[in-house]
């Protein structure tokens, strides 16, 4: 009798133990989500934040003037709706405007992959570099910002591509970091544009004016 309510009482705490731990546990992955929550609401706040610091000074910067001689502020005049609404027809419309270039990189910015932008810049002012010199330095700085392994700003390109073109700089042309380019331009056609495209500040971008009324 003894030993039955003995085992009872074991199988008891038994059934407590693991009721414990599953509280514990569920509470643990609440704490979790609400971590993630929290996190992903504080990159969204920033992301607004960046990108509505750039729309405010873009707007005014027909206002605004340089303090000092010699220092040279870059502003884009704001976009009408109907350009804006180009930007959605192609990736390439985007990229050969000023303004929507510059936030798109914002975007890219609050996204934590601001180098997949800016590897592509770099590879497009490298294509215009006419200089054999200015070629190799330019090919080696682009090796050491994107492509070696813990590079400061590493593209996500596979083993192959960077073995490539890390026996291409020895001799650098044009075409050195082609493949690369190509890489990084689809994942943001693929990735990024579309989630560009479905943001608060492209959305506002592309909203037209509201008509005022005419009294009569």
């Amino acid at each position: 009798m003894q030993s039955a309510l003995f085992l009872a009482l074991q199988h008891r705490g038994a059934q407590m133990e693991r009721g414990g731990r599953r509280r514990g546990e569920e509470a643990e992955e609440k704490e979790k989500e609400k971590e993630k929550g929290r996190v992903k609401r504080t990159i969204i706040r920033d992301w607004k934040t960046r990108l509505s610091f750039f729309l405010q000074n873009s707007s005014n910067s027909a206002k605004m003037k340089p303090k000092k001689a010699g220092k040279h502020h870059t502003y884009f005049s704001r976009p009408s709706p109907e350009e804006a609404q180009l930007w959605s027809e192609a990736f390439d419309e985007l990229l050969a405007n000023k303004y929507g270039l510059a936030a798109f990189r914002a975007f890219l910015k609050s996204e934590f992959c601001e180098e997949n932008i800016e590897f592509w810049l770099a590879c497009e002012d490298f294509k215009k570099t006419k200089s054999p010199q200015k070629l190799t330095s330019k090919a080696k700085k682009i090796y050491n910002d994107f492509i070696e392994k813990e590079a400061p700003k590493e593209i996500n390109i596979d083993f192959q591509t960077k073995n490539m073109i890390a026996q291409n700089i020895q001799e650098a042309t044009h075409t050195c970091f082609s493949a690369a380019q190509k890489r990084v331009y689809s994942l943001m056609e693929n990735n990024s544009y579309p989630r560009f495209l479905e943001s608060e500040f492209y959305q506002e971008l592309c909203k037209k004016a509201p008509r005022v009324a005419q009294a009569t």
